[in-house]
């Protein structure tokens, strides 16, 4: 009987299950250089897939590389890596952009010279060819440089001067040799682009291969096709309503699901603070901290009942938010986003009003991510983190493309404070932007006295949007739902080819947004186990690249 074995070697597209082995091994590969984050390295994946792949053998993951597509002016000017990557993001990936762009290629340690790295390049090769991109460039290290300064014999005052003795094979350098072996062309240097890559002094050679397959001089024009990627999306505008338990305000709940589940909506969101309604079941009015001891109990009853939900209604759940908590004693603000697939995500509130500081003692949170759903990656903005652009804008770094705003307020102001910004959010992000929030009144409840919403669907201003830039809004002060088609496909269309295109167009050279990577996360402090992983270091980016 013939018998076959199992492969050993694997090479395959990037998938956001990989985040964490990808952040061991350039960990591994690298341990001089500053660190990834895991929101750096799903953004990578998430702002193109096609372009990231991996390698596993024997079912480790030893090898990985990064693309993006580029416009010639981009990817052949001079530019540091990280305005060129958007900070390690990859966010700047242009759909119909002409050359593949490499900013991260890295091969274990453990297992050099057995041709992993020649195995990924042929993978980006292969998607060139297919595609019938120009060609292929990135910024290749030269490690050896700083050493050869040091040399008396065959000394390299510049960075020039050593890229010549390593031409003329006076002087080898094991990554440019490699390059060099693999049909790359260097095209001068590029200085200073990785300042913390003391061992090629900040510097890096620009490596060109040009596809055989097509004419140079008059490459083909790539335009993105006006596909359809429809997702529909349900906001809850939700009455404030006194309730006898938890059965019964379940119920209201489960009742908004189910009917935006008939719909085959693929979310519901509902607003910021729906759970305060919990405390009318209660005898006396309660303080502010009793309420929060109040509502913590039900944590795990919400958790568990939205988690159900969203299985058995197959429809993913924005859990408006919920005061919680946590085991150290502090107070946050948290949505729980319940997937379809059984997965349970947290994403605490960032900023607390000064009432919510003042009266509640809430906290804000530390870290904020993108949260991978079926339908693509998702961000949530809790009231007035809408308000701070430098959140959305990091979201949509992560590859977010559309942003849940569960909001409470009571008053038209402070309404039009969180939709003005919503609607900036959607424009400067070129991303969709929901809004849900609460109506009507909850006598003895703090918090609940009066409410004020109009829950809407926001898109960017162009062309493929509705001429207001309003995809569907809800009647002011009424309990309703209101559903809209959104398609993601006219975002990348808008983002590619759009009158204005404001993620392309950021300044990079001049200004970055920097996480603190010191915090940690709503995940680590509930002591639980979920998908939703923060900002956490867990490897040095490897922009050498190619």
């Amino acid at each position: 009987m013939a018998s076959r074995s199992k492969a050993r070697l694997e090479v395959r597209q990037a998938r956001l299950k990989d985040v964490r082995a990808i952040g061991d091994l350039v960990r591994r590969a690298y341990d001089d250089l500053p660190a990834y984050t895991q929101g750096e390295i799903r953004g990578q994946i998430n702002n193109y897939p096609e372009g990231c792949f991996v390698a596993k053998l024997d079912g480790e993951l030893v090898g990985y590389c990064a693309s993006m597509r580029l416009s010639k002016k981009v990817a052949l000017s001079d530019h540091t890596w990280d305005e060129v990557t958007g900070n390690g993001f990859g966010s700047r990936h242009n759909a119909k952009g002409d050359w593949l762009y490499g900013y991260e290629l890295c091969v274990d340690p453990a297992v050099r010279g057995t041709r992993i790295g020649r195995r990924l390049y042929e993978e980006r090769r292969a998607l060139a060819e297919r595609l019938d991109l120009t060609g292929i460039v990135f910024g290749g290290r030269m490690p050896g440089y700083a050493r050869a300064r040091r040399r008396k014999r065959n000394r390299a005052e510049s960075p020039e001067e050593y890229l010549e003795l390593i031409l003329s094979s006076k002087v080898h350098d094991p990554v440019l040799r490699f390059q060099l072996a693999n049909g790359f062309e260097p095209q001068g240097i590029l200085a200073n682009y990785l300042p913390e890559d003391k061992a090629s002094r900040g510097n890096a050679v620009r490596m060109v291969w040009r596809n055989p397959y097509v004419d140079g001089d008059s490459p083909p024009k790539h335009r993105l096709p006006r596909d359809v990627e429809s997702v529909r999306i349900a906001t809850c505008q939700l009455q404030a309503r006194a309730v006898g338990g938890f059965d019964e305000f379940l119920r209201q709940i489960e009742y908004f699901v189910d009917v935006a589940a008939d719909y085959e909506a693929d979310f519901i969101v509902f607003p910021e603070m729906f759970t305060l309604m919990l405390l009318s079941a209660e005898e006396d009015e309660l303080s502010p901290l009793e309420a929060i001891d109040c509502l913590s109990q039900y944590t795990p009853r919400i958790r568990t009942a939205l988690s159900e939900m969203a299985l058995s209604y197959n429809i993913n759940i924005i859990g408006g938010s919920h005061p919680t908590k946590l085991p150290d004693g502090d107070i946050h603000n948290v949505a729980y986003v319940c997937l379809r697939d059984g997965s349970i995500h947290a994403q605490e509130k960032i900023h607390p009003t000064p009432n919510e500081a003042y009266w509640w003692n809430v906290k804000g949170g530390d870290s904020i991510d993108a949260i991978p759903t079926d339908c693509g990656p998702i961000g949530v903005l809790i009231c007035y983190d809408s308000e701070f652009p430098e959140l959305a804008r990091r979201l949509v770094d992560e590859g977010a493309r559309i942003i849940f705003v569960p909001f409470c307020t009571d008053s038209r102001q402070g309404y039009m404070r969180v939709r003005y910004c919503a609607a900036a959010r959607a424009i400067e992000n070129q991303c969709y932007v929901v809004l849900s929030g609460n109506v009507g009144n909850l006598p003895n409840v703090a918090n609940m006295d009066i409410q004020y919403a109009q829950s809407c669907i926001l898109t960017p201003c162009d062309f493929p949007f509705a001429r207001d830039g309003i995809a569907a809004e809800a009647s002011e002060n009424v309990e309703t739902l209101t559903i809209s088609d959104v398609n993601l496909s006219d975002l990348s269309w808008a983002r590619a080819e759009g009158t204005v295109q404001n993620l392309a167009d950021r300044r990079f050279d001049l200004y970055r947004i920097e996480w603190d990577k010191r915090v940690g996360n709503i995940t680590d402090r509930l002591g639980e186990d979920h998908e939703s992983d923060a900002t956490q270091p867990i490897g040095p980016p490897s922009p050498g690249g190619g």
